[in-house]
């Protein structure tokens, strides 16, 4: 396989993508990585599912407020005009359909939107938990992935068979190949790595994307 880009440069694109003030909830792990990535000009207003609305970036090591984290029991700083509130607060914007964006890692994504990103296993999410609520709630829900598993096989797949965590609900993925929306169902390539053929993408992309006239070049900087 050519080369990729790495989970940093992945979470940079998918920040490319977040307008100025939109709402935001990031999911545990890889995916808040986005948060260090915001353009110039550009400010999110990221959501904790534990009950926290525009919090900041981690602390120094060693200053940190374990009264202050995220859903990921992450130590968080606080922006002006913070605010916190009761978990099922917190839940009712979820559900209210007042988060603009949902980004999430993911196991498994299928050309009909379904998602897959939990799991019962020893070193995987314990339980679906709050991404079922998000991936129903948020207006827009994006998934940011390897484009292959460890072992090269396609997490693109045409049916999940992992245990979903929604469905119908992912319109675009970003890979560490790949730009591709979800559109009627089916996979349709936004952009690709300049280094590597369609061809080649799609012969580890488990199903038949389609190919619009124009595909873009997926170029991330050097990001860590």
């Amino acid at each position: 396989m050519s080369s990729k880009l790495s989970n940093a440069q992945i979470a940079w694109r998918a920040a490319q993508d977040i307008a100025d003030g939109a709402y935001v909830n990031l999911g545990i792990g890889f995916p808040e990585m986005v948060a260090k990535f915001q353009p110039p000009g550009r400010q999110a207003i990221f959501h904790t599912e534990n009950g926290v609305l525009n919090f900041g970036e981690a602390p120094p090591a060693g200053e940190e407020d374990w009264d202050l984290i995220n859903a990921g029991k992450k130590a968080i700083t606080l922006k002006p005009g913070a605010a916190f509130f009761h978990h099922a607060d917190s839940f009712g914007m979820v559900r209210g359909g007042h988060l603009d964006v949902a980004i999430l890692g993911t196991y498994e994504v299928a050309e009909n939107g379904d998602l897959a990103n939990w799991s019962t296993g020893p070193k995987g999410v314990p339980a679906v938990g709050g991404a079922m609520d998000l991936v129903h709630g948020a207006k827009r829900v994006a998934v940011i992935t390897d484009h292959v598993t460890k072992d090269g096989k396609p997490k693109l797949v045409k049916r999940c068979t992992l245990s979903l965590t929604g469905v119908g609900c992912v319109t675009r993925v970003y890979s560490s190949l790949a730009v591709i929306d979800i559109e009627n169902g089916r996979f349709v390539l936004r952009e690709k790595l300049a280094s590597m053929s369609v061809e080649e993408l799609q012969a580890v992309t488990g199903a038949e994307m389609v190919l619009p006239d124009v595909i873009g070049d997926l170029v991330a900087p050097e990001v860590s």
